[in-house]
């Protein structure tokens, strides 16, 4: 008999999640015969709009269904906005009757909100939410990994690594090779596994290659609420603070502290967009001494305040701007020149 899956799609889910996740169980079918089937659901049965827009049409409420064997929750930017003690209660019906219960992008929220992730469960979901899930489900354990598959739950990051994760799940029923050849029809030259880090490595994602500037930004972005002063952090890497100071002038044209503080910036707007902490609790995550400080720099650097942004009645789009890049030029290279003196 054909494995069924079925998936939820939530108001504003993530398109390429999704069809990430039904492409590979259509191609297997293509090269070996009915080993899948799958049913779209719905909160109300009705057609569901993608965060791009497109409608896609659901074949029943999910409410209406008896429990599926397996069942991804597929979300996007805004996980609980359509979240329900009902939905919760049904999600719970599924489990005591045995389904697998799955999350894809942002749909690991619905299922910790429903109390369906544990203490001992892996999970992961997209690297832009970790953040804000870390702060509301203090408790789970939330990995970067592409997902995470256990015996009766799968998380998946969303994006491409839904083709991971059923490339994965292929192999496990069917054989190596049949998600190789499934793999071979996406052009994917490899299929990764969970263990590969979700965003692009930090070589990458600031263009840079010395290997000390490498290792203190790793150790910046694992000190967001409790920062380091600029002479800890040269410690950690073994150089004095003016050898820092020159490594970022020369790699980045910025100061450690001014980068370190974008950094801290952007986590808060994570926060501020996609979970409902209180400001102040924000200011405390992001390791920030005041509201008031915190209030000032945001607006400084976002061109509106913490209060406006998260209403989504102001600021200029900063958010996808590199640290470094989130400056004045001119004051850039006077701060460098002060560096190298």
């Amino acid at each position: 008999m054909p494995e069924d899956m079925s998936f939820l799609l939530l108001p504003g889910f993530s398109a390429i999640g999704f069809m990430s996740a039904v492409e590979p169980l259509r191609v297997a079918n293509r090269f070996q015969g009915d080993l899948y089937r799958w049913r779209i659901l719905s909160v109300d049965g009705e057609p569901v709009a993608a965060s791009n827009g497109i409608s896609i049409n659901a074949d029943a409420a999910v409410a209406d269904m008896d429990p599926p064997r397996t069942l991804f929750v597929v979300a996007g930017f805004e996980p609980l906005a359509c979240y329900t003690r009902a939905l919760g209660d049904c999600l719970k019906r599924f489990d005591r009757a045995g389904t697998t219960l799955g999350g894809i992008d942002t749909g690991s929220f619905v299922l910790a909100e429903a109390g369906l992730l544990g203490s001992t469960d892996s999970v992961t979901v997209h690297w832009e939410a970790l953040s804000a899930f870390r702060e509301r489900y203090a408790s789970l354990a939330a990995s970067q990994e592409l997902f995470e598959i256990g015996p009766r739950r799968i998380t998946c990051a969303g994006g491409t690594a839904s083709i991971d994760m059923m490339l994965d799940l292929i192999g496990r029923e069917h054989g190596a090779t049949l998600a190789s050849a499934v793999s071979e029809q996406f052009v994917v030259s490899r299929i990764r596994q969970r263990s590969d880090h979700q965003r692009m490595e930090i070589a990458a994602r600031y263009g840079v290659h010395n290997r000390k500037l490498i290792q203190v930004i790793g150790v910046m972005e694992q000190h967001m609420e409790e920062p380091l002063a600029p002479d800890r952090l040269a410690q950690e890497i073994g150089v004095t603070r003016r050898q820092l100071e020159r490594l970022f002038c020369a790699s980045l044209k910025d100061t450690p502290t001014h980068f370190y503080l974008q950094l801290r910036l952007t986590r808060a707007r994570e926060l501020l967009q996609q979970t409902d902490m209180s400001i102040t609790s924000i200011c405390v995550a992001c390791g920030f001494e005041s509201p008031s400080h915190f209030s000032r720099t945001y607006r400084a650097r976002f061109g509106a305040s913490p209060r406006s942004d998260r209403q989504g009645t102001g600021g200029r789009n900063a958010a996808e701007l590199a640290p470094s890049q989130a400056r004045n030029p001119a004051a850039a290279t006077q701060l460098c020149r002060l560096a190298q003196q």
